[in-house]
């Protein structure tokens, strides 16, 4: 069993859901990301998702658009996510890690090199917003050979016909986009995503994570209560950035504050299914 694997089979034994949790690679400067990066796991983070930073985050809103920036001005390039990760894995062998960006600086590094680069620092699955299953066999061959899982994305207008193809080659688990739209500018009705994740549960045996418009423990809960994860990644973001000061800078409290906003979602998301009695 993979990492992702074992992790979704240890939340299904404790009859609980996961909580995701995303942050950009390198915010607000790679020293600072490194050690919000070591401290999730012990504040509650089941998986992790490391942004890898872009300079057209055509997916992503506001504040995950800045938090890049913010990495890519602190000189925050792939090649220094992956050391970033290997340094990560150093001290945690057990917590599932996940690239999540675009394409173009996987391109650029080279394919196959970053698919054994990647499994080498031990990253579990890459995430690819801007490379859909009908042309992502470049990638997805080299990955599977490498031993790197493709986590796909599905929305709420991925229908009957086009989720088979969406599914076909996936691994890990299945992220479902709760709202169409950019992330972190749009909540999505709870009743909706009920509904999304019994549907997507009747086509296949992967865990199903829920994100987009996820911004506190209650509406991580909410999610909870339904999916087999909640990814939240703007909310995180913009903590870190309400943690700088008037010229940019990490104030000292940033880390704990973040870490502790990240303590207060797990909690949420461990006591949802408890607290609604099922």
């Amino acid at each position: 069993m993979s990492r992702i694997e074992r992790r979704f089979a240890k939340l299904k034994a404790e009859g609980r859901a996961g909580l995701v949790t995303f942050v950009t690679a390198g915010d607000p400067n790679l020293d600072v990301s490194a050690e919000i990066l070591a401290g999730l796991p012990g504040a509650g983070a089941d998986l992790i998702e490391l942004g890898m930073p872009f300079s057209d985050p055509m997916a992503d809103g506001p504040s995950i658009q800045a938090a890049g920036y913010r990495a890519l001005h602190a000189g925050t390039t792939l090649h220094k996510v992956v050391a970033m990760a290997a340094d990560f894995r150093k001290s945690d062998a057990d917590t599932p890690l996940i690239l999540m960006g675009y394409f173009n600086p996987i391109y650029s590094y080279g394919i196959e090199r970053f698919a054994a680069d990647a499994v080498a620092a031990g990253v579990d699955g890459v995430i690819i917003v801007d490379l859909p299953p009908e042309v992502d066999a470049e990638f997805r061959e080299p990955a599977a050979k490498a031993g790197l899982q493709l986590i796909r994305l599905a929305t709420p207008t991925t229908d009957a016909v086009r989720l088979p193809r969406v599914l076909e080659g996936a691994g890990g688990f299945l992220y479902y986009v709760a709202v169409a739209g950019v992330t972190g500018t749009k909540r999505a009705e709870i009743g909706d995503i009920a509904a999304a994740v019994a549907r997507l549960k009747g086509s296949t045996a992967l865990p199903i994570a829920v994100g987009f418009g996820i911004r506190d423990p209650q509406s991580a809960a909410a999610v909870a209560r339904h999916a087999d994860a909640s990814v939240v990644g703007s909310a995180i973001v913009d903590k870190i950035a309400n943690g700088l000061d008037s010229a940019g800078k990490p104030a000292p409290a940033l880390v704990g504050d973040v870490l502790g906003f990240v303590s207060s979602l797990a909690a949420g998301v461990r006591d949802a299914r408890a607290v609604a009695g099922t």
